[in-house]
């Protein structure tokens, strides 16, 4: 976007000591759109003073987050909810000009390596064996414990980077690659842990009567890759002393998943300094109510 006299009128009076002036101005600014972000980095750049170039910073995270809130909303738009794509979304908002490509290179790469091993006759505990072996022990993704006070751990370009990643991201990495190899395993989020769970070739969340659990053939620790047998989670259901009711069995959706990582990430941001990010991840989270 090119200087204008109004925008450089604008930007004249950012450091109005006003409240309700610098509220005025930033409104206005924000108006433009994203195009007017090149504008405001060219004058922080040229900014001495520290608090002005603070403000500046806060104008252009507004305009990337209105920008990112428009992207969730088609993305909840679409039928289909590709789970990939939203947890990129996430990924930008702390890093929006992330480039997604790298991460979809990345995806395919393992994807193509398990599809290499896989053949028709394999069952589904041997496709397991398969995709962890790959995913685990060829690619060396590790599982780490959820730590609020690593953002970085819950965006999924800094997981396939580090090859790190915690519960949450792993299992999407795991779900992502299993829809893309059409085999029917999927996230159930029972409490305090989120797992992937081997269905029956046959079942549908959507039409399905019974107990989800009945179609389940197996489970894996998406932070390790390991199997889990129908009495291993009945275990750790009593050691939890929770009873093991049948939603918590049933496949998460797309939707509901993205939601649980906004939430989660959203825990990263407690300090007066950055608290305003927590309030705009759940908002995005809401968004995805309806």
């Amino acid at each position: 976007m090119q200087q204008t006299k109004e925008i450089n009128a604008l930007f004249s009076l950012i450091d109005d000591p006003d409240d309700e002036v610098y509220q005025t101005i930033a409104e206005k600014i924000v108006s433009f759109g994203k195009g007017i972000i090149p504008n405001l980095e060219n004058l922080w750049e040229n900014t001495p003073n520290a608090e002005v170039q603070e403000k500046i910073e806060m104008l252009i995270h507004r305009l990337h987050y209105n920008d990112l809130t428009n992207d969730f909303i088609e993305w909840n738009k679409n039928p289909y909810h590709d789970l990939l794509l939203g947890a990129l979304l996430v990924a930008k908002f702390q890093y929006p000009d992330l480039h997604t490509t790298p991460v979809l290179q990345d995806i395919e790469k393992i994807r193509r390596n398990v599809w290499l091993e896989l053949n028709s006759y394999l069952t589904p505990l041997e496709q397991a064996n398969v995709l962890s072996s790959i995913i685990y022990n060829y690619y060396n993704l590790k599982g780490i414990e959820i730590s609020y006070n690593h953002p970085d751990d819950f965006f999924l370009h800094k997981v396939i980077e580090s090859k790190k990643g915690n519960t949450i991201t792993n299992s999407i990495i795991y779900q992502v690659l299993c829809t893309q190899l059409e085999i029917n395993a999927k996230i159930i989020n029972i409490p305090r842990q989120m797992v992937i769970a081997f269905f029956h070739s046959d079942y549908d969340a959507n039409s399905y009567k019974g107990h989800p659990q009945e179609k389940i053939h197996f489970y894996v620790d998406s932070l390790t890759g390991q199997a889990y047998s129908h009495a291993d989670i009945e275990n750790y259901f009593k050691k939890i002393s929770v009873p093991p009711v049948a939603s918590y069995f049933k496949p998460m959706s797309n939707q509901q998943i993205i939601q649980v990582l906004l939430q989660e990430v959203a825990k990263c941001f407690t300090l007066p300094s950055n608290q305003y990010k927590q309030a705009e991840l759940l908002a995005l989270c809401n968004l995805l109510d309806s």
